[in-house]
């Protein structure tokens, strides 16, 4: 059932903010007891260089909760983005102490001292459909699978930390060029374009809001967005409008699945499906069979089994 048919209970917030926060270790065990206190769940990050983390809860448990990060005096100008679920799309909070709010690994890449430019999704059309700019989708390849923009460059990177290592093989291409880079929320654009601008790639730009605001914003019949955007929780990807999109999890991989994909004789519900079908052997596919009957049976009872 499509999310719009459904009365949407939730509130999720996608936020991060970059900052000086030596003392961020202290905001652990008030910010854990707080988003608990108020039975919001999902997952925080707190390092030296700031905030990061998608969370859910009720209207008035996330504006509390946005209040409480906004008192901080580090946090101010915090970045938020606000769509909505029609369930609990997380299973706990959790709140963790990192090296990084979103991990590059590049020592000395810091976005307090200087990003791209900033660029409103209403006006990244014209920056992304000038023939003299290259687009980098900076997600990871089972992100870009299920959807990104006409035209963008999938690096096909497993894991952010490679992103460095692909534009130093593609350095060429990008000098003399302009730069457009994308992000789900905006945040690993931060990072992706201060680094392009300290190897000496001037003419670096990136979507302001990421790819959540620009679905919010700009309507599907001038969208130059093709597919959905997959998102770090159980509505697994969204579309225009961040309705709830049609794609799902496959349960034995953690792959996104569209809607072809799901309509393959390799894909069983909590079993396989096209992209790990011929990677696991039989006892692997009998494990994760009896676990996706113990959802079910949870299901039935009325309870979220933790495999779900």
């Amino acid at each position: 059932m499509n999310s719009s048919t459904l009365q949407q209970d939730f509130r999720v917030a996608a936020l991060y903010r970059f900052c000086r926060l030596e003392a961020f270790e202290d905001l652990r065990a008030p910010l854990t007891a707080f988003c608990c206190s108020h039975g919001i769940k999902g997952t925080l990050l707190l390092a030296r260089e700031g905030v990061n983390g998608t969370v859910a809860g009720t209207d008035e448990a996330i504006d509390a909760l946005i209040a409480w990060l906004e008192a901080v005096p580090e946090f101010a100008g915090l970045e938020v983005k606000y769509s909505r679920a029609a369930e609990m799309p997380f299973h706990r909070m959790k709140v963790r102490l990192k090296r990084e709010i979103v991990t590059m690994g590049v020592e000395g890449i810091d976005p307090l001292e200087g990003t791209g430019a900033y660029v409103e999704p209403q006006e990244w059309n014209a920056l992304i459909a000038d023939p003299g700019t290259i687009i980098i989708d900076t997600r990871n390849d089972y992100e870009v699978s299920i959807g990104t923009f006409r035209g963008a460059v999938d690096p096909k990177t497993s894991s952010f930390r490679e992103f460095p290592d692909w534009v130093e093989q593609h350095r060429g291409e990008l000098e003399g060029r302009k730069v457009a880079m994308f992000c789900t929320g905006g945040i690993r654009c931060e990072k992706a374009t201060a680094y392009v601008k300290s190897l000496g790639i001037e003419d670096v730009f990136h979507l302001k809001g990421g790819i959540l605001k620009y679905l919010e914003e700009v309507p599907a019949e001038q969208s130059l967005w093709e597919g959905e955007c997959f998102v770090f929780d159980e509505r697994v990807a969204v579309s225009h409008g961040l309705e709830q999109g049609s794609a799902v999890l496959c349960r034995a991989c953690r792959h996104p699945l569209t809607p072809e994909e799901q309509a393959s004789p390799q894909f069983h519900e909590g079993v396989s499906c096209p992209h790990c079908h011929e990677v696991r052997t039989d006892e692997d596919r009998a494990r994760y069979a009896e676990r996706h009957r113990q959802v079910e049976l949870a299901a039935n009872r009325g309870i979220r089994h933790i495999g779900s």
